[in-house]
């Protein structure tokens, strides 16, 4: 259909009342293509963006001879690159061409090749293409007499510079943290991965925002089933915007009503590296500083990079510490409330009778008690997380101290209730996953309630019941609590404890890696963690004291080769 007919067509069915729908104007144009016709090209472009006071549309002519323009959205190009290497070169005439006529059948060909000082340079013939090209912020030069248009990547957003990462502190290792560009965080990866077997796969999601979305895996480490399937799932997302990357985690869990999370997230381009190596898939989303990590296990939530940073020994041992953090936090409230409300005879006499005092006073039972603090406290932690960052770290310790002496001191909470309910929000923020430590902040309360009712009987029946749970989920078809279940030797030298790294010589069977190996010298890999005494101090002292006693000197190279040092 020519293209004034359809504008046509559409002026005449502009006051209908038809139901308006994203893209409408576009959908129906998708196979419109330019006719050479300039007038009409730009007609059909400014009847779509020109009610846009940041979209700009500049005339000029090719050569002093061709009409032409060019469009874009003067907010998202880079001017003086517009001025430089697409307006000048396409004005004037490259010396080579000096005094040399251009016929119309070669203008297209003469300025794609022998013109355009830009890289980012394609030609398109539909205009549909022509009009999404502009929207991401490209250049339009559309030419008369010319059946496809000039799209050249001009686009320039401002952006913040790469930083250490705000939501994972860093210890050891590196200070660099992703940003929102899609670009430079593929470029933060492919600075540590310097091999061709690197894969990136980009698909477009959302009908209005059309987010660019990154698929990165190691090819001949990652199972072509993961990136197969995180492929499908994304494929299958049909939704007006997609804004960060937890969008995207929504849809592609296993479990859209487990509080445990099935997708990890990271702002740390090291800690990505090290997945891509195991086996995993990176997914990115342009405008979002989180890479999703897939698959995932539960044992990766309370383990950090600094695990493999630090010698093994001292690692292990902070990373059982974080386990049991883990574990406090979930189940210190509900003992207590079951001990206290249903068997007081397991705690000892002197501690039963302090217990006993301090709670004189208090007119509620130990759930309500325990109930009422917990509220409190995960009001107050929301609260710190919202206010500015001058006042927020002055609320959350003069609160805690104010509110919990004042609740002891007008009768509210025990002494030891206060006490549990820090503890207890102290093991919480030692899980180093905020998605995995919010999990077990929600999973905490229906566990005292239960505790309330049926005592140690109510604190087992939840703790089996989430254990059930844990063992049912999956993340990508991989069980959710691999390798401990089903068992694995090589994988469990990672899980609760950290071993050697010259001692973890294949790959996480549970990914079922294609190359198993990560650690070099035949198949199994060989390594000896004995170090070579061969250069030892006595037994340099050995020598030289051997050498004194001969008279001369000890020879460490050959002076009568005559070779300058």
């Amino acid at each position: 259909m020519p293209i004034f007919q359809w504008l046509a067509r559409k002026a005449k069915n502009r006051n209908r009342p038809v139901a308006k729908v994203p893209n409408q104007l576009l959908e129906e144009s998708l196979n419109e293509k330019i006719t050479g016709n300039l007038e009409e090209t730009i007609a059909f472009i400014h009847s779509l963006l020109g009610e846009n006071d940041d979209f700009a549309m500049r005339r000029f002519h090719v050569f002093g001879q061709y009409p032409a323009v060019m469009l874009y959205f003067s907010n998202l190009i880079d001017q003086g690159l517009i001025n430089t290497d697409i307006l000048k070169p396409f004005m004037y005439r490259p010396p080579h061409l000096e005094g040399k006529g251009t016929e119309p059948h070669r203008l297209k060909e003469v300025l794609y090749n022998d013109t355009l000082y830009h890289s980012e340079g394609m030609l398109e013939s539909r205009l549909i293409k022509v009009v999404e090209a502009i929207l991401r912020g490209e250049t339009v030069v559309a030419v008369e007499g010319l059946d496809e248009a000039f799209l050249i990547g001009t686009r320039n957003v401002e952006k913040r510079a790469v930083d250490q990462p705000a939501t994972e502190q860093v210890i050891r290792g590196p200070r660099e943290g992703f940003i929102e560009p899609l670009g430079t965080n593929i470029a933060l990866l492919r600075y540590r991965l310097q091999t061709a077997d690197f894969r990136v796969k980009t698909m477009k999601i959302g009908r209005l925002t059309k987010s660019k979305v990154a698929v990165c895996h190691i090819e001949g480490i990652a199972d072509p089933a993961h990136v197969k399937e995180a492929e499908r799932r994304l494929s299958a997302i049909d939704i007006d915007g997609v804004l960060d990357a937890g969008y995207l985690e929504q849809f592609i869990e296993d479990n859209h009503f487990s509080p445990f999370p099935q997708v990890q997230n990271t702002e740390r381009p090291d800690k990505a590296v090290a997945n891509l190596l195991e086996g995993k898939v990176i997914i990115f989303v342009d405008g979002s500083p989180f890479a999703l990590i897939v698959p995932t296990v539960f044992s990766q939530f309370y383990q950090t990079t600094e695990d493999y940073s630090e010698r093994f020994l001292l690692m292990s041992a902070i990373r059982l510490t974080r386990l049991v953090a883990l574990i406090f936090s979930l189940v210190f409230p509900a003992l207590y409330v079951s001990v206290i409300s249903f068997n007081p005879e397991l705690i000892p006499t002197e501690f039963a009778v302090a217990v006993a005092g301090g709670r004189a006073g208090v007119p509620f039972p130990s759930v309500i008690e325990v109930l009422v603090i917990e509220i409190s406290m995960e009001v107050l932690r929301e609260a710190t997380l919202r206010l500015p960052q001058q006042v927020g770290g002055a609320l959350s310790i003069v609160g805690v101290l104010v509110i919990g002496q004042a609740a002891v001191a007008a009768g509210f909470a025990s002494p030891v209730t206060v006490v549990v309910i820090a503890l207890t929000t102290i093991g919480s923020f030692a899980t180093p996953a905020y998605n995995a430590a919010l999990a077990l902040r929600l999973l905490r309360f229906p566990l005292f309630i239960l505790a309330g009712i049926f005592g140690l009987y109510g604190v087992m029946i939840g703790l089996i019941l989430i254990a059930n749970h844990l063992l049912s989920l999956k993340s990508f078809g991989v069980p959710y609590m691999s390798p401990i279940i089903p068992g694995n030797i090589e994988g469990m030298k990672d899980t609760l404890i950290r071993g050697p790294l010259w001692s973890m010589k294949k790959r996480p069977a549970l990914l079922n890696p294609q190359n198993q190996n990560r650690l070099g010298g035949g198949a199994g890999g060989s390594f000896n963690p004995k170090p070579d005494r061969s250069n030892d101090s006595s037994d340099l002292r050995n020598e030289r004291g051997t050498a004194a006693h001969a008279g001369r000197a000890p020879d460490h190279g050959d002076s009568s080769s005559g070779n300058p040092h």
